[in-house]
């Protein structure tokens, strides 16, 4: 089901609207309009409308195939109802809204299309991730996009986006320092940078950055962030003064290289406006570093449409005409400029809000099309195939480990009834882990589909075992990795580290959405929340000044994990030998954790063979078909 309007917003929306002709900025007018379904759950609207500057951006972000939307009945997933089609007829009509205002409004995308849902990962043996589902996202007028570290796992999908989206957007889409090699040549995957003009005239120069990423495939390079910005492409890419920087990146705002980009232009342009759209941690997050430039990340997952807003002076060549530049090469302007952002849920309450749509007339045809194409897309995947039922929901950290809700106890549960499946060493006693972090979703109550097997575990992770470990050694590796004690927490943060480097944000994300919970408690928010009838949602502190959230939410609760869990341990003598088994994610570290909890052999990697043919994207599919049925 598709939730698309709510009676809470319905007459406030439709007064808004004064006829029902939809308007299309591809296929003109509509007049085939439809009344739209309510949902099964009232949506909240926004609180306010958006702010708008001569300069507006709309920013998406880590959408890992969420195209269709967040389709369950559980809160929080309601707010995200929208799916592409809607978004994309929330474009076509704040396009039509910036001509009518006569101000610029450009739309953003800073990478991360693949691993998340069926439409992206649910492709037949052959296929390439995510090629079907970003021939939608080639649909909308994108200005910039930039690659993301899910382009470049596996080698075939960054050719896919070399070779077939990068040309779509006619030197837009943006690898500045992520090349592939192809017959021996290295080129960029996009393009190293892109200058342009926007509708008003404003020049802007874009990069496009892909933070230290290590986890890339063979034949694919991602230069750290420091070379970049030393290289001469860089230098004169950035020496002409446009009349704003755009930095698309997939790279965190807060913790992470922005400032070594941001740094190597203010010594070039001290005062030129700089607007910086990051990514990869999958939070809401804001800052300025300086009065002149604003930096916004917006969520994952099509959780959060990022808007900016920025009042820029008029184009150089307006004030050069108007004689305000005074041969500066600056131009007159140097005051700190006012700047405004918001996080929008990406709902029809919010779309038909933003847009003064009613329910007849927001569909665009266009917008109609991609939504037709995307449910045609997931019937040809067979997303809809049912594992079995889902007795309750199963959440990563709204419910406490070990529980019976908890996502986490059910993989501890799943793992050896899944993975013994027609397996030679299932009479072996054993130990099986795997690291959180490869839980992408939580499940919900109701029918457990193919999609909902691909959206909680996304990852086709192999499995691998190292035979005859004694289980007082097997039962030591555990705890080790969750990092009990002093030098196992030393370890720890090192290995978070190197995770962090080879692509894992969930320990960014889990310390995120902790702080809003611990927030909420300690201000009294439980009173707040059922005196203000609030919904349960993201609640965004950042560095920004203002309330950046669109619509007011409660918080989730929140519950610590560890990083990795386990099954449980057999009931064997302390020197009988099992297997001890492992996602292949965690190989490097698992060796080294062995050899550090005991001193009789130094296992190595020939120590290591693959456990079963089952993949950790099939594991949960596998389990249900046997316990939910």
């Amino acid at each position: 089901m598709r939730f698309l309007l709510t009676t809470l917003a319905l007459a406030g929306v439709a007064a808004a609207c004064g006829d029902d002709h939809t308007h299309d900025a591809r296929d003109g007018h509509d007049h085939a309009h439809t009344k739209r379904e309510f949902p099964s759950s009232p949506l909240a609207p926004p609180s306010r409308p958006l702010t708008w500057g001569a300069l507006n951006i709309l920013h998406t972000t880590d959408s890992h195939g969420w195209l269709l939307g967040h389709q369950k009945t559980s809160f929080p997933e309601p707010n995200y109802s929208g799916d592409f089609g809607d978004f994309a007829s929330f474009v076509s009509h704040m396009k039509e809204l910036a001509l009518k205002k006569d101000v610029d409004l450009l739309l953003v995308d800073s990478g991360d299309l693949h691993d998340g849902t069926g439409l992206s990962d649910g492709y037949a043996p052959g296929g390439v991730d995510a090629h079907a589902s970003n021939q939608f996202f080639k649909e909308l007028p994108y200005d910039v996009l930039a690659i993301g570290n899910h382009e470049l796992y596996i080698y075939n999908n960054t050719l896919d986006m070399h070779q077939n989206f990068a040309p779509r957007f006619n030197g837009r889409y943006l690898s500045s320092n992520v090349n592939i090699t192809i017959d021996g040549v290295s080129k960029p995957v996009g393009s190293r940078f892109a200058k342009f003009k926007t509708r008003k005239g404003r020049a802007v120069t874009a990069l496009g950055v892909l933070y230290d990423f290590t986890g890339n495939d063979k034949n694919t390079t991602v230069q750290p962030v420091e070379a970049m910005v030393k290289e001469a492409w860089f230098a004169a890419a950035i020496k002409d003064e446009p009349d704003l920087f755009l930095l698309a990146g997939h790279m965190p705002v807060s913790r992470d290289n922005w400032p070594l980009v941001f740094n190597a232009i203010r010594a070039v342009h001290p005062i030129t406006p700089i607007i910086i759209l990051g990514g990869h941690s999958h939070i809401r997050d804001c800052l300025q570093l300086d009065g002149r430039s604003m930096s916004l990340e917006s969520g994952r997952y099509m959780e959060t449409v990022g808007w900016m807003s920025a009042d820029l002076a008029a184009p150089k060549h307006e004030r050069r005409h108007e004689g305000e530049d005074h041969g500066s090469g600056q131009g007159s302007d140097t005051k700190n400029i006012t700047f405004s952002r918001r996080y929008l849920d990406p709902n029809r309450v919010t779309y038909e809000y933003h847009t003064g749509r009613g329910n007849f007339s927001f569909d665009t045809a266009w917008g109609r099309s991609i939504t037709k194409g995307l449910e045609k897309l997931a019937k040809t995947f067979d997303l809809s195939f049912e594992y079995g039922t889902a007795p309750h929901d199963f959440t990563i950290n709204q419910a406490p480990y070990p529980s019976n809700d908890s996502l986490l106890s059910l993989v501890e549960q799943a793992m050896p009834i899944a993975l013994t499946v027609n397996n030679t060493r299932a009479s072996t006693p054993n130990i099986m882990i795997t690291n959180s972090g490869s839980l992408r979703f939580d499940i919900y109550a109701g029918p457990f589909t193919k999609n909902d097997q691909l959206t909680a575990s996304p990852f086709a992770d192999s499995f691998l075992y190292i035979p005859n470990v004694p289980a007082v050694v097997a039962k030591a590796v555990l705890p080790a990795l969750n990092g009990a004690g002093a030098d196992e927490r030393r370890r720890d943060e090192s290995m978070e580290a190197e995770l962090w480097a080879r692509g894992y944000v969930g320990t960014r994300y889990r310390e995120w959405i902790e702080e809003m919970y611990r927030r909420d408690v300690v201000e009294g928010g439980e009173a707040r929340r059922a005196a203000a009838n609030l919904t349960l949602g993201y609640v965004t502190s950042d560095a920004c000044p203002g309330v950046g959230d669109d619509t007011p939410h409660a918080p989730l609760e929140f519950h610590s994990i560890p990083d990795f869990i386990a099954s449980a341990a057999p009931a064997v003598a302390d020197d009988a030998p099992i297997d001890l088994i492992f996602v292949d994610f965690i190989e490097t570290q698992l060796i080294g954790i062995v050899n550090s909890v005991q001193k009789d052999k130094v296992f190595t990697t020939a120590d290591v063979s693959q456990y079963t043919d089952i993949l950790a994207t099939e594991l949960l599919g596998i389990f249900a078909q046997q316990a939910w049925n």
